[in-house]
């Protein structure tokens, strides 16, 4: 499942509780699917972190090599 798709799951099933709608027995059921469609998302987010590498420029303004996206911050 791709993150957009697993995302808009996860709002949906955040709609379906917050409405009040539900029966207890089915909240609990769509929590936990909330549950595994947040991991899920959340997986994707930090894998897709881990690969995020922001070019760094040489004196000449050639790329000279990458490094990881958070330790320019640093």
């Amino acid at each position: 499942m791709s993150f957009e798709d697993a995302l808009r799951a996860l709002e949906d099933v955040v709609r379906r509780l917050e409405s009040g709608d539900v029966p207890l027995d089915d909240s609990i059921t769509l929590y936990e699917r909330g549950e595994a469609l947040r991991q899920h998302c959340q997986k994707r987010l930090d894998a897709a972190q881990a690969r995020i590498e922001r070019i760094v420029a040489g004196p000449d303004g050639a790329p000279a090599g990458t490094q990881p996206f958070d330790a320019a911050d640093r």
